[in-house]
């Protein structure tokens, strides 16, 4: 007998199941198709190499990212120092502050003058016993010379 053929009887078409077609189909496959085939199967598998290298930039990108996370976190727990520095250098500027006007509050001016005047016999300096000087700077004069008597 010749070989099986695959007839259609009566006037309508069953579905062909394709699936046994590629499957029963003899497979003539060249050289070239193998290879290929071959190329793609190495490039899809991951070599030690590219598993190591994937490995090392993980485990780099983690070790970044907590050196990151504590550098954070030290910058954060140093502005809390700075701010806290901040505050008790208020708090101590208002208590010198508060202290310094008891300090010349308490001093009373006349006081001072009265017993310098009249316990000390200090008297105030006559014009001629006053000498000026200039001052280049404001802030402070350098004396080079003895102040005559």
């Amino acid at each position: 007998m010749s070989a099986k053929r695959n007839y259609v009887y009566g006037n309508a078409v069953r579905k062909a199941d394709l699936r046994l077609e590629v499957y029963n189909e003899p497979t003539h496959r060249t050289l070239r198709e193998i290879e290929g085939e071959k190329k793609r199967e190495k490039k899809m598998r991951m070599s030690f190499l590219y598993v190591a290298f994937l490995l090392g930039a993980f485990v780099l990108l983690g070790k970044s990212l907590i050196s990151y996370v504590q550098l954070q976190s030290d910058l954060t727990a140093s502005a809390n120092r700075i701010s806290a520095y901040e505050q008790e250098l208020n708090n101590l500027t208002l208590a010198n502050d508060d202290e310094y006007s008891k300090m010349v509050n308490a001093v009373d001016l006349e006081e001072v003058r009265r017993v310098a005047v009249e316990e000390l016999g200090m008297v105030y300096a006559d014009s001629s016993q006053v000498i000026t000087y200039t001052r280049e700077n404001s802030d402070y004069v350098r004396q080079l010379k003895d102040i005559p008597d």
